[in-house]
């Protein structure tokens, strides 16, 4: 079944869908996107990118950016993510990446149920959506753009420590991940803040 994604909230105003990649891994940054479409964009294969297969997100991402109005795609470090915490990392990246379109959108659709407004920059009109990413293409768009980005800084950055398998795990929690951990210890791209049970000392 093909997903029916909506096009806009409101026509006829410049509407930027925004949405993270990267909020449960132990390591890396988080990525954010902010994507306008056109209108009357439509494609098959866009859907909420956890939803969509690897090879589709790659095929799909260069129509986004080359039919899109206008795109941005930022990364929070982990070492931010340590300062603000993951959900105020994820906002700040999608603000950040707002901050870049050009032009500028008149309206924004988040991906969730938490955004800061920032006024001093004009873009204090926004809605957030629960799963946003299967309701609205802005949203789903930025998805798959903050996906395919992240997935392939987490490859270019597993060369350095293959020990880890980020080129296959991403940096979550998987058990070949956990038992890398604890066999290495942690890197400079771990967010130090996250606490996984399994790492956890036990009491008995």
């Amino acid at each position: 079944m093909k997903p029916s994604l909506k096009q806009y909230l409101e026509p006829g105003r410049l509407e930027a869908g925004c949405d993270e990649a990267g909020r449960g891994p132990l390591a890396g940054p988080v990525y954010a996107a902010a994507v306008i479409l056109p209108e009357d964009f439509y494609h098959p294969l866009l859907n909420d990118s956890k939803q969509m297969t690897e090879k589709a997100r790659e095929e799909l991402r260069p129509i986004i950016e080359r039919e899109a109005i206008a795109w941005a795609v930022e990364a929070v470090s982990a070492s931010e993510i340590d300062t603000l915490n993951i959900l105020w990392a994820s906002v700040t990246g999608m603000q950040r990446a707002v901050l870049r379109l050009d032009p500028a959108p008149e309206f924004l659709l988040i991906d969730g149920n938490k955004f800061r407004p920032f006024d001093r920059y004009g873009f204090k009109d926004f809605r957030t959506v629960v799963h946003g990413d299967a309701t609205y293409a802005s949203i789903a768009a930025a998805s798959v753009l903050a996906k395919t980005y992240r997935d392939e800084f987490m490859r270019s950055i597993a060369a350095d420590y293959p020990q880890y398998g980020w080129d296959r795990n991403m940096g979550y929690p998987t058990p070949e991940h956990i038992e890398a951990i604890r066999r290495y210890g942690y890197t400079p791209w771990h967010r130090k803040s996250f606490h996984v049970k399994e790492l956890e000392p036990s009491l008995f």
